[in-house]
């Protein structure tokens, strides 16, 4: 009989992010090859669990056509070498589809119905940029269900300015530049290269190469630069490309298991599930979506948000997170929060993002036994939010000095 189970995060990789486009390293690379090679990386690390033992696997695309389309987890476990009696899925929840991934697989081993399962995401930015396959229904706006500027993120993120005249520009700006120098310090330090797995890739002049670090990082960036930036999305307005995720291609993958099937096979998970929740607000200023979502799997858990020790909270903007902290009385500049910095920095392949948090926090939570809990949280398009709950399984319960 199945019973319920603690879902463990047993381990994650990703492929290096690489810049959106023509210019960009994956633009002759298939989106489900990235996420195929991600598959394999993260199997081969995981030697001791037996491929046909994998009941599940979901990845998550936002744009689900063309070569990020076809059922992407079932496709992609066939191309990655999987037996054939491996079943697979696709997930589609915007930005945080791999987010999404694990949560449902993590949900189906929970109840008991799964012991292991491949969990994450890719996006190709390049060949399939944001809502290119959409046909949004004109009740949409018709209706004023939704206000036209809700399917442009940038505009929504501007609304968050709107909305909080105390969160300025001059702190989004900060907070887009440390991001910069933390990705950077993290990199020199050796701490975001063992979770990448090198990826071929034909350059346009038809020589091969290999992706192995993150395209398009800006280690330089001073606030003078920034002030310098253009505003896109609105005259004189304060959200600039370099407040902004770049637009990129990447995949992530996870390996999810149930207790049981972590004593059986001798895994040493990096990290335990405790809660999730998503929840909706306004599409129009859909960047506060993870303070509602964190409030709603802070009290699934019995947590407060004192109890948090590390946050792992998606860049999609610079005023979006700061909403997040000034809401719940976190320092912009707080340690706890992204330590190697985040998605201004390395990119957000939509779909792809939520397991690049969970991968930066399960290595971070082995460099601090001190620490009990963290947080992954993303804001999420068409007004959503998105948090999971995570438990250290090193923790020792002393204070660090």
């Amino acid at each position: 009989m199945a019973e319920i189970s603690d879902v463990f995060f047993v381990d994650g990789v990703r492929t290096p992010f690489g810049r959106a486009g023509e210019k960009g390293q994956y633009w002759n690379t298939r989106a489900d090859d990235l996420a195929v090679k991600a598959t394999i990386g993260l199997m081969e690390r995981n030697a001791k669990v037996p491929l046909e033992r994998i009941d599940d696997v979901a990845i998550a695309a936002t744009s689900q056509t063309g070569d990020q389309g076809l059922t992407l987890g079932r496709s992609v476990a066939i191309l990655a070498g999987l037996p054939v009696t491996v079943p697979g899925l696709a997930v589609e929840r915007m930005c945080a589809g791999a987010m999404t991934s694990v949560t449902t697989m993590g949900a189906s081993i929970g109840i008991g119905m799964y012991d292991l399962a491949l969990a994450g995401g890719v996006e190709h930015m390049g060949h399939h940029p944001i809502g290119g396959n959409a046909d949004p229904n004109p009740r949409f706006v018709a209706e004023r269900m939704v206000d036209p500027g809700a399917l442009n993120m940038g505009v929504t993120a501007e609304r968050i300015f709107d909305r909080f005249p105390h969160l300025t520009k001059e702190r989004s700006d900060r907070f887009g530049m440390l991001s910069q120098h933390k990705v950077q310090a993290a990199y020199d330090a050796g701490k975001i290269q063992p979770d990448l797995v090198p990826v071929a890739i034909k350059g346009a002049d038809g020589a091969w190469g290999l992706a192995t670090e993150d395209e398009g990082r800006r280690p330089q960036t001073t606030m003078a630069d920034l002030a310098a930036l253009k505003t896109p999305f609105r005259p004189h307005g304060r959200v600039t490309a370099g407040t902004s995720s770049p637009l990129t291609d990447g995949a992530t993958m996870s390996l999810l298991a149930g207790g049981g099937a972590v004593k059986e096979l001798g895994l040493a998970p990096k990290m335990r599930m405790v809660s999730f929740a998503f929840a909706g607000v306004q599409p129009e200023i859909m960047g506060i979506g993870p303070i509602p979502s964190t409030e709603k799997a802070l009290k699934k858990a019995g947590l407060q948000i004192s109890d948090i020790g590390l946050f792992e909270l998606n860049e999609a903007f610079a005023i979006q997170v700061i909403s997040l902290l000034d809401h719940f009385g976190i320092a912009d500049d707080d340690p706890r929060v992204n330590q190697w910095g985040g998605a201004i920095a390395v990119g957000h392949p939509l779909a792809a993002s939520g397991v690049r948090l969970m991968i930066q926090l399960a290595a971070q939570f082995a460099e601090r036994p001190d620490v009990r809990y963290g947080l992954t949280a993303m804001c999420v398009g068409l007004g959503q939010g998105g948090s999971v709950i995570w438990e250290n399984p090193h923790f020792d319960g002393k204070k660090r000095k």
